[in-house]
């Protein structure tokens, strides 16, 4: 059963500003993994912009509780690039606390814009 939906909207231009006057941001909000492809090459922007976008929104499906961790909510891409949604720690334990066993996430980018949507289900 869908236990909640959430969105999140990104503009490239200000997620590139943000990257390129705060130094370090990108390792505080990705993990190693998140950073590279599948095939190990380092990921564009538009590509983290939409993994910060599907974090965002994995965040309000949980109803944004306090003192999530970033690197709590890991985007995974499996070999041909299909995202899914790996919870740990902080956010894992508000995820039980809601009943929530899978997750789904659609990514996209273009135009300027990234998004991401993500649907919660129970078991």
């Amino acid at each position: 059963m869908i236990v909640s939906v959430g969105i999140d909207v990104v503009a490239l231009p200000r997620f590139e500003h943000v990257v390129d006057r705060t130094p370090g941001i990108v390792d505080r909000l990705f993990t190693e993994e998140e950073r590279r492809r599948p095939d190990g090459r380092e990921r564009r922007l538009q590509s983290l912009a939409a993994r910060f976008a599907a974090k965002e929104a994995v965040a309000k499906a949980l109803g944004a509780p306090t003192g999530l961790s970033w690197h709590d909510c890991e985007v995974q891409s499996d070999p041909t690039g299909k995202p899914s949604i790996l919870l740990r720690g902080t956010a894992a334990e508000a995820a039980d606390r809601r009943s929530i066993a899978r997750w789904h996430v659609s990514l996209t980018h273009d135009g300027g814009i990234a998004s991401a949507v993500v649907v919660a289900e129970t078991a």
